[in-house]
């Protein structure tokens, strides 16, 4: 009996390693060679994480197209090209030697030849060699100004709705314009650039200058007047003569038969016998200003999918620009930004504060602070203490033309502009105006750097370290990786005049292949 129940357990126990036997081989049991897991996926390549990261900001790199549909109407190349004849010609400057494009040449995609610009009594030369005392801060590019929601280095001329070629909430400036010049809805200014346009023949610095000035001022400015050019009108009933200087601007344009005859191709109303005032004037400038275009860089045609527009050192700048970096933080693509490379807000960087001095010959602005070497930037428009030494965010497409950088030209090569915001307070520290390459007069005076410091935007007070190789990435990419091959000078240079409808002259422009 005890034979037989063994038997019976050992042919259950064999039954049952049979069966799992059995089991096992049917499911690659341990005699056959088990399945590997499934291959990680590799990594993403350059190309797909730069793809991936202009997609995540909102890049698309078709603004410049855009932009009929944003104002809502074909471009008036008529208007256009009345505008740019306006643009080269002085005859909006009272004092006549001075016009758009000797401040926003387009040697230079349309922005400043100096750190700091020099506008009335110039040599009549636009380039390197420009002479004549200097104004406040550097004249900004206007290539693709036409995006931009916030104009102005201290920012005080903005679209309150954020979107520039809408007037649903009229258009921000400061007295003696106010809120009153530029009213919602109104026809003759339909977007922001067509607003700023009225500004810049009443700048007496740059246009207007100050002959037979005895009144509104400091006394000190007195000494400037030269006798040269027009008498400035005096101040209207409301205590500013902004409002008399385009009456007389509108004057002369109209004493012009050449002009006349141009504005009537372009202005119905002329035509049809109206006198050409200052809104034509202004929507004019503007229309040619909106031709200024250069948003088709290496960097947009990638985001339409052309992968071989950028190098590899480009596409890893553009990484670091957009991560490591964190240089979008400001330098924003997203939104309101328009895909400009700027927030168009208010943020104190750091930038060392230079100034030339003053006097006839060498600067005709009297700056801030208690040595009359300092500018505010925002504080000169809200009043605020807190808001000192903020500027706009200066856009980055095409920054490569330029030849200084920040409001004040304070640097003049972009990898110490670059450098400067890696780490702020050693830049500041370590300041040379000299070093820097700024001209000699400028290089004389210069703010207190603990002004500067004890305000710095919180986005810049850690510094950020990056590889030597890095670094070079980061510079390829802001230098080329934004620039739009067809704002360069070669291109530029030829919607200069040959002649001018004042009978005015020309300036030597010096950087640009031929001058007329």
């Amino acid at each position: 009996m005890n034979r037989t129940l063994a038997l019976q357990q050992a042919y259950r126990t064999s039954a049952l390693l049979l069966a799992l036997s059995l089991a096992l081989a049917g499911c690659g049991g341990a005699d056959q060679p088990r399945k590997a897991p499934p291959a990680p996926p590799p990594p993403p390549t350059l190309d797909q994480q730069l793809a991936a990261t202009l997609a995540q900001h909102g890049f698309t790199g078709t603004v410049e197209q855009k932009l009929e549909s944003r104002l809502g109407r074909p471009l008036d190349f008529k208007r256009a090209d009345l505008g740019r004849l306006l643009f080269f010609d002085p005859v909006s400057s009272l004092h006549n030697d001075n016009s758009c494009a000797a401040c926003h040449s387009p040697s230079h995609g349309y922005g400043d030849t100096q750190s700091i610009a020099i506008g009335i009594q110039n040599n009549l030369i636009v380039g390197p060699d420009r002479q004549g005392p200097r104004n406040r801060r550097r004249s900004p590019m206007i290539l693709n100004a036409g995006f931009f929601p916030r104009l102005m280095w201290n920012g005080r001329f903005f679209a309150p709705s954020g979107d520039p070629f809408d007037n649903s909430l009229g258009f921000s400036f400061p007295q003696p314009e106010g809120s009153s010049t530029f009213r919602p809805h109104d026809p003759a200014v339909p977007q922001l650039l067509v607003a700023q346009a009225y500004l810049p023949p009443t700048e007496l610095i740059e246009e207007a200058g100050f002959t037979g000035i005895r009144d509104g001022l400091d006394p000190r400015y007195f000494q400037f007047d030269d006798g040269k050019g027009e008498t400035c009108p005096a101040l209207d009933t409301g205590g500013f003569r902004n409002g008399p200087i385009r009456a007389r601007v509108e004057q002369r344009l109209n004493a012009i038969p050449a002009y006349v005859q141009k504005f009537g191709e372009a202005f119905d109303e002329v035509r049809s016998g109206a006198r050409i005032d200052i809104s034509m004037f202004a929507r004019a400038i503007a229309e040619y200003e909106y031709i200024l275009k250069g948003a088709n860089a290496p960097i947009d045609r990638f985001a339409r999918g052309e992968t071989g527009a950028m190098t590899d050192g480009q596409k890893r700048g553009a990484l670091l620009f957009f991560g490591k970096a964190n240089c979008v933080a400001c330098h924003a693509v997203g939104g309101k930004s328009n895909e400009m490379f700027s927030d168009f807000r208010m943020h104190n960087i750091g930038v060392p504060q230079i100034a030339p001095a003053f006097g006839v010959g060498s600067g005709n602005v009297i700056f801030d602070g208690p040595g009359e070497n300092e500018d505010y930037g925002l504080e000169q428009v809200t009043g605020l203490a807190s808001d000192r030494y903020r500027f706009r965010t200066s856009p980055l497409r095409n920054v490569a033309l330029q030849p200084a950088f920040f409001h004040n030209g304070a640097f003049t090569r972009l990898e110490d502009a670059v450098r400067h915001h890696l780490d702020v307070m050693a830049s500041l520290r370590s300041y040379d105006a000299k070093r820097a390459g700024v001209a000699p007069d400028l290089a004389q005076r210069m703010a207190p750097i603990a002004n500067v410091a004890a305000s710095i935007d919180p986005l810049l007070r850690r510094p950020l370290r990056l590889r030597a190789e890095e670094f070079d990435d980061l510079v390829e990419f802001v230098r080329k990786g934004l620039l739009d091959e067809g704002t360069l000078p070669a291109l530029a240079c030829t919607h200069i005049p040959d002649a001018l409808p004042s009978g005015m002259p020309l300036p030597t422009f010096q950087s640009c292949p031929a001058t007329p």
